[in-house]
């Protein structure tokens, strides 16, 4: 089926591609109609003695044969209901873990059981079961998703934080919640906005089970990412001028940027935003931004946590978890890059489209370009989206590591159309 457009006053109505449910559906429901009506025409036109003109002359028969052709349609009315319900359960994933299987948690097969629905089916969505949300990709990692949701009932969590975000890097998201206490970890030192945003992070604060390092000052050692080398120097590092003082022609002062909103820019995500400096200028500026990260070798989550800022521990596989047009600034480093594969960075980009508002601002800070080709295919990918460009720089800085080898990095402000 294709799609149809009504022009109607100044709107338009648009009859979309149907789905592969409801074509499904509509055809069996098609097919009982048919079956229906063709039982009730022979029901009511049959004899069993053709030579016989009056079909009331053995009334009798005539009922009971009404009758049995009646049984067989309600049979063929609850076998098409026995195959949609089985369609919605393939469709909606319910049998996508097979609960049989050895060695299975009993918390996990307590928790991916689904329920029926205390009053039937709901006649708005048409579902007819609860059931609870996992990642569709946990499948393929069940051993350790089990290993995961082994723990005792209503008793401590297992400290096993490391394995969580191992299945949630292979795809397994979300996670199905425990029902145990996480471990807690007392926060010395903690103080109020604003001076949090800059104080030093007590070490004492993180949980490091399964990290390397085990205090900030080994972290401040590392290269961690192209977006974080000494990013946990609060005192004496890199993080202390970002954003108000640029190195290079690619590093945009975010008052330069506020000043392209207008004044509308109120509320942000930060994408990749390492240990939240973004988030902390922003605040300074009464701008409220959520930090989009996962503890890849260091802390984020918790340090962000620590600043007073809002950490949002997410993979970039997931779907947003905010509706549609809601923010007014994206921003986006180099950890946008997602494997390197352009349909998952194409994905990426139009969930970032989703969440920001027509007029919003998306900021593309320092992305690497590993040569000219990728530059070329992100410039072709964004111009797809039709923003307008409010600033755009290519240019090259020296790698942080030190080895002294110039690499290509490009910076963008781009502010979304309004698309009728």
């Amino acid at each position: 089926m294709g799609s149809v457009s009504l022009k109607i006053g100044d709107g338009t109505a648009r009859f979309k591609r149907a789905t592969l449910c409801s074509s499904a559906i509509n055809i069996l429901m098609l097919f009982a109609v048919i079956t229906t009506n063709l039982f009730a025409l022979y029901a009511f036109n049959f004899s069993p003695n053709h030579h016989l003109n009056n079909p009331f002359r053995h009334p009798h028969k005539n009922i009971s044969l009404i009758s049995e052709q009646v049984s067989l349609i309600i049979k063929q009315i609850d076998s098409s209901q026995r195959k949609l319900a089985q369609m919605e359960k393939q469709l909606l994933g319910y049998d996508t873990l097979d609960l049989s299987r050895p060695n299975l948690a009993t918390e996990l097969k307590l928790f991916l059981q689904h329920h029926q629905l205390p009053l039937g089916k709901d006649s708005r969505t048409g579902i007819t079961e609860m059931v609870a949300s996992v990642g569709h990709s946990c499948e393929k990692s069940a051993d350790l998703l089990s290993q995961y949701m082994s723990y005792k009932v209503s008793g401590p969590c297992p400290d096993d934080w490391s394995l969580a975000q191992k299945l949630i890097l292979k795809g397994c998201e979300p996670l199905p919640r425990r029902r145990c206490f996480a471990k807690t970890v007392p926060k010395p030192g903690l103080t109020s906005l604003p001076v949090s945003l800059w104080k030093p992070v007590n070490d004492k604060i993180v949980t490091w089970t399964g990290l390397g390092c085990k205090n900030f000052n080994c972290l401040n050692s590392k290269k961690l990412s192209r977006d974080c080398v000494g990013c946990f120097d609060l005192i004496s590092g890199y993080e202390t001028q970002r954003y108000v003082k640029a190195r290079n022609k690619i590093d945009f002062l975010m008052d330069d940027v506020l000043a392209m909103g207008n004044g509308g820019i109120r509320i942000g995500f930060d994408i990749g935003g390492g240990s939240g400096t973004f988030a902390a200028r922003m605040s300074e500026r009464n701008v409220t931004v959520i930090t989009n990260t996962l503890n890849v070798d260091a802390p984020y989550s918790e340090f962000i946590a620590a600043r007073g800022l809002f950490p949002l521990f997410l993979s970039l596989d997931h779907r947003f978890p905010f509706y549609d047009n809601v923010f007014d600034l994206v921003h986006a480093t180099s950890g946008l890059d997602v494997g390197g594969k352009p349909e998952k960075l194409e994905f990426l980009m139009f969930d970032i489209d989703r969440v920001l508002r027509a007029g919003g601002l998306f900021w593309l800070d320092n992305f690497y370009c590993s040569d000219d080709e990728k530059k070329r295919a992100l410039t072709r990918l964004i111009e797809r989206f039709g923003y307008k460009k409010l600033k755009w720089v290519v240019g090259e800085k020296t790698d942080a590591a030190g080895s002294g080898k110039p690499e290509i990095y490009l910076s963008a402000v781009l502010q979304k159309p309004v698309r009728i």
